[in-house]
């Protein structure tokens, strides 16, 4: 499918890759702060541990929702482990060449079945990179960003694209495959360029253009770095990811409700004028959420963070949420598309797609 319909969708993050901060009750008694810890701390125990996670967590039902409101698209991250324990060994897997959990691609097949049966697009992210990628929990592995100091880490990424392109590529419901989730902003571009050329022409072996998008994110860069990059007509359905978040720096999380609203409709919406007016390439924001709280900052960032919304009562919040959504989604509409991260977390609800909606946060329809 060329880019054209606007894709209004929803990440299903914790599925398939984990991360501590939206299903702390797997982690609970654990010393693991992500994936890989988790694997190698549980042994043998996770794999009924996960396995029961991946049934659970999300299921049918959640995807006849989400095409009931209105959403046409999910984005899945995946992990490089999904496929086959021939991964490169790293450090942190200790004494166990390949700590993961096997199975993981039979979850992704029945989410296709799924996508399918009610009608929505898959953009399936390399979410988790061998070494990681940006030293996030999310990247398989916090506080370590070593992806791009081995050739070994880097080579097997293309294969696990390919091994996905190779999979899905006839799906129906195969949107596009993304190349990398957040690399890291002190990583080279002129290897992050080259990693993504290679990826491209990996992915177009198996998926024609015509039906499958290939998508790389900014790596927490200006779009201008990539001006003139992977153009038609030798690319063809080549899509822009950005994330848009206002709780990872002091900054952000220092201003009130009236400073985030102007931050997006001033700041984010002349980015989106600017974006779409020069580089040359359709434009996804693939993640996004309603997320204010500095208590989740925190999760990442020592010191302390003075949560400027304090002093509002339960319905001057309601305002805000509903405020900052409405505000957020004027401005994503302009793009060819948007994901709320995520569809679900056990306990931060502006983090949680059906719960933002269910409290009349967001919209209760999206077509």
């Amino acid at each position: 499918m060329k880019p054209g319909k606007k894709l209004r969708g929803v990440n299903l993050g914790g599925w398939l890759v984990l991360e501590k901060w939206m299903t702390p009750s797997l982690f609970a008694g654990l010393n693991a702060r992500d994936e890989t810890s988790w694997c190698v701390e549980l042994g043998r125990e996770a794999k009924t541990r996960l396995q029961q996670h991946w049934h659970s967590f999300i299921t049918r039902a959640d995807f006849a929702w989400l095409a009931e409101v209105g959403i046409n698209a999910v984005r899945i991250p995946v992990g490089y482990w999904l496929f086959a324990a021939d991964y490169p060994y790293h450090h942190s897997f200790g004494a166990l060449p390949h700590p993961f959990v096997g199975g993981g691609v039979e979850v992704l097949d029945r989410a296709f079945d799924w996508a399918e049966e009610f009608g929505l697009r898959v953009v399936v992210d390399l979410h988790a990179a061998p070494g990681c990628q940006n030293g996030f929990d999310n990247g398989g592995i916090q506080d370590v960003c070593e992806w791009h100091t081995q050739e070994a880490y880097i080579d097997y990424s293309l294969e696990t694209l390919e091994r996905l392109a190779r999979r899905y590529g006839k799906r129906r419901a195969l949107h596009g495959i993304e190349v990398l989730n957040e690399p890291r902003w002190d990583l080279d571009t002129k290897l992050l360029k080259r990693y993504t050329s290679a990826a491209y022409w990996r992915i177009r072996s198996h998926c024609a253009a015509e039906q499958v998008a290939v998508i790389f994110n900014d790596g927490f860069r200006s779009f201008r770095e990539y001006t003139g990059f992977l153009q038609p007509p030798e690319h063809d359905n080549v899509i822009f990811d950005i994330h848009r978040y206002q709780c990872f720096v002091q900054d952000d999380i220092d201003r009130d409700i009236y400073r985030h609203l102007q931050k997006v409709v001033c700041d984010w919406k002349s980015e989106a004028d600017e974006l779409i007016g020069g580089l040359g390439l359709p434009t996804y924001v693939g993640e996004w959420s309603l997320g204010l709280d500095a208590k989740l900052a925190a999760l990442w960032a020592e010191g302390p963070f003075d949560h400027a919304h304090t002093a509002m009562d339960d319905f001057q919040f309601d305002i805000a949420c509903r405020g900052y959504a409405a505000a957020q989604l004027a401005v994503f509409e302009k793009y060819l598309g948007w994901f709320f991260w995520s569809y679900k977390t056990e306990s931060m609800p502006q983090w949680s797609f059906r719960e933002c909606v269910e409290r009349g946060w967001l919209p209760g329809k999206f077509a």
